[in-house]
């Protein structure tokens, strides 16, 4: 069986990685046995597209659809995994304070696991949406 990783074990995950602190990510909800995770990831003036536009560049968000791609896997497998491909289709343009990244593990099978992602602004609407393949064991 899988371990059921803690809110306070995903954090020390995110704590290994320089580049998802960078990004400022947070775990909103996680929920094992759905396979879902939800992250929020706050607006900075780093991430914007363009100075001064308040819109975020796609590149943090493309990121944004890769994490919590990924830390949706590791709740069902229970330790960090290799992203395999990820897309990103974006909708509309991103601003706002934060955005939140919401995954759900679609399937998971002995070496793949395949996630669908969205991502909303802080008032709520669909800005891009994403599919990623990760590895499903640990290690």
């Amino acid at each position: 069986m899988t371990e059921r990783l803690t809110t306070d074990a995903l954090h020390k995950i995110i704590e290994t990685s320089p580049f998802i602190r960078f990004l400022g990510l947070t775990i909103e909800a996680a929920d094992h046995d759905a396979g879902e995770i939800t992250m929020k990831m706050p607006m900075r003036a780093e991430l914007e597209r363009s100075d001064g536009t308040g819109q975020v560049h796609g590149g943090p968000i493309a990121a944004l659809i890769d994490t919590v791609g990924d830390f949706a896997v590791i709740l069902t497998v229970g330790a960090p995994v290799p992203t395999i491909n990820f897309r990103t289709d974006y909708l509309r343009p991103a601003g706002g304070a934060y955005l939140i990244g919401k995954a759900k593990v679609r399937r998971a099978g002995r070496t793949v696991a395949v996630v669908d992602i969205d991502v909303f602004d802080d008032q709520g609407r669909l800005c891009a949406v994403g599919r990623g393949c990760y590895g499903a064991k640990a290690g």
